[in-house]
């Protein structure tokens, strides 16, 4: 259930609704715009009635949310989330892409591929300290070291850091290392256990679409983590496994706007992902913005040839920076800024 308040209110007004769902057994949920409050009732709706609320002070409107995921709905929250990484607004007007290599392998790597990344004009960095593999004699990742590298390495251009996390027990040295913004990869996408983990803490969350997953089984990942108390969710879609092998994985440019639709979290695209190869992610990256996303995770290595994971998807200091102004046009062109 929702309980939608007008737009002059008190706290005392506020305090109450909340206190008549927490006595229900229920937990509170308060998200503030510009021009209304809305408070979330989550647990056991069958406990709570719309006139419970209508009669109190201050409240316009209650009613029953049919749809499973009430946080991460766009009917608990009319307005796009904007989420603050570090003072870079992701989900707002402005489109943030999120350059870098797909793994942390030296520190003369990280140092080089943070310069080209931060001349590009990309305003964050990514990178894997941790990577999962689906050969367990494939390179793993520097892990501990590996964030180390990339923190000192973000830290000279002064770009905040998307990393991926694969356990739960990792969580102290990504608080350690400040990491910026938590990257949850496709194969953790239903990792329920580690999703309320990192519902706890205060830190932008990257959901990765699970390769099989459906659209309502991501949203409903989402709100494991929100129902956690972490709202600062960012959904990104990498491609889905159908039965093409022309290429990696199939771009779904449709979930675009149907997240749009369904939900008021930012939305980006991994297009390096789901081509699997570095000539089809300028154009896999077009696609994604002109169809409306906030944002893309794009692979790029000073030296793709020599990278040590996905050297084959990866674009070339030269061609990131290409990229970045085509798609400059593209926003300009929908009404949007790069």
């Amino acid at each position: 259930m929702i309980i939608v308040m007008g737009s002059e209110i008190t706290d005392a007004q506020i305090d109450t609704v909340v206190k008549k769902i927490e006595a229900a057994g229920l937990k509170a949920n308060i998200s503030r715009g510009v021009e209304r409050t809305v408070i979330g009732a989550i647990g056991d709706e069958r406990k709570l009635d719309a006139e419970m609320f209508t009669s109190l002070p201050g409240v316009e409107s209650a009613m029953h949310i049919a749809k499973q995921y009430k946080i991460v709905s766009r009917e608990s929250h009319k307005q796009n989330t904007v989420i603050d990484i570090a003072g870079v607004p992701l989900g707002g007007n402005q489109i943030q892409i999120i350059g870098g290599p797909c793994s942390v392998e030296t520190q003369d790597q990280m140092d080089l591929s943070a310069k080209y990344v931060k001349e590009a004009g990309c305003r964050l960095m990514r990178g894997g300290a941790f990577k999962p593999r689906t050969s367990p004699y494939a390179f793993q990742g520097h892990g501990v070291e590996g964030l180390d590298m990339f923190r000192k390495a973000a830290d000279k251009f002064k770009l905040p850091i998307v990393t991926e996390l694969m356990d739960a027990r990792q969580i102290d040295a990504f608080i350690e290392y400040d990491v910026d913004v938590i990257q949850i990869g496709t194969r953790n996408m239903q990792n329920f256990d580690l999703l309320k983990e990192v519902g706890h803490i205060n830190k932008p969350v990257i959901l990765k679409r699970g390769m099989s997953a459906t659209i309502s089984e991501w949203l409903m990942a989402a709100e494991y983590i929100a129902a956690g108390g972490n709202h600062n969710i960012i959904f990104c879609e990498r491609g889905i496994r159908t039965f093409e092998t022309a290429y990696r994985n199939v771009l779904d440019v449709t979930a675009i706007p149907v997240l749009k639709k369904e939900t008021h979290l930012p939305v980006i695209v991994d297009p390096s992902h789901a081509g699997g190869k570095a000539w089809m992610v300028p154009a896999l990256s077009q696609a994604a913005i002109a169809a409306g996303a906030d944002g893309l995770l794009v692979e790029m290595h000073p030296s793709p040839c020599d990278a040590w994971c996905d050297a084959d998807q990866a674009l070339t200091p030269d061609e990131l920076k290409k990229l970045m102004g085509t798609l400059g046009g593209i926003a300009k062109a929908i009404g949007r800024s790069l």
